[in-house]
């Protein structure tokens, strides 16, 4: 195989992003670039602050540019999950491998708890999350040119199906979308 320089990975919360990131990283040598992780060092403060007290828009302006600055850079960049619905960022993962991490609803609900880390779903959790990721599919799958299935899967399963749908990609993109089922 093939190693990717840089490999995108996009889903709903729950789906193993940032989990996912690291490991993939570490199997392919690369850097993880977390872009939640790159917006709160920058703002100093976690996501969920930023929505409260400077907003979303202001929250998004800084996913921007994280995004911008990750995928300037090899690696394993894990996009917060309303990144891809930005246009700007949709338009910048048109030349990149992007994996789509889905999940249901029950195994995002196992990892992630609803917690009020969360802002988007701090209210209604299952259901903010259902209408959420009924609204943002189409994106993900549009975006994604490998699917990988996170439900119920160790993580080790999730890497090396990662690792297997990204070795059929050659050049910037695929030239079609690879799925790999559970």
């Amino acid at each position: 195989m093939t190693v990717p320089d840089q490999v995108v990975l996009i889903g709903p919360p729950g789906a193993g992003k940032s989990t996912t990131g690291a490991r993939v990283a570490r199997a392919l040598g690369l850097e993880i670039l977390d872009t939640d992780a790159m917006v709160e060092q920058r703002a100093g403060k976690p996501v969920a602050d930023i929505f409260v007290e400077d907003g979303e828009p202001a929250f998004r302006a800084l996913e921007l540019e994280a995004t911008r600055s990750a995928l300037g850079t090899p690696g394993v960049v894990a996009l917060g999950g309303g990144a891809p619905m930005q246009p700007a960022i949709a338009e910048l993962l048109a030349d990149h491998k992007v994996v789509f991490l889905d999940v249901t609803i029950a195994h995002a609900a196992k990892r992630i708890g609803f917690d009020g880390s969360r802002p988007l779903l701090a209210v209604n959790p299952r259901a903010a999350w259902t209408k959420m990721m009924g609204e943002r599919r189409p994106t993900y799958e549009r975006l994604g040119t490998v699917r990988v299935d996170t439900g119920d899967r160790t993580p080790e399963e999730i890497v090396d199906d990662v690792r297997a749908g990204l070795t059929g990609l050659t050049g910037p993109t695929a030239p079609a979308r690879a799925a790999v089922p559970s």
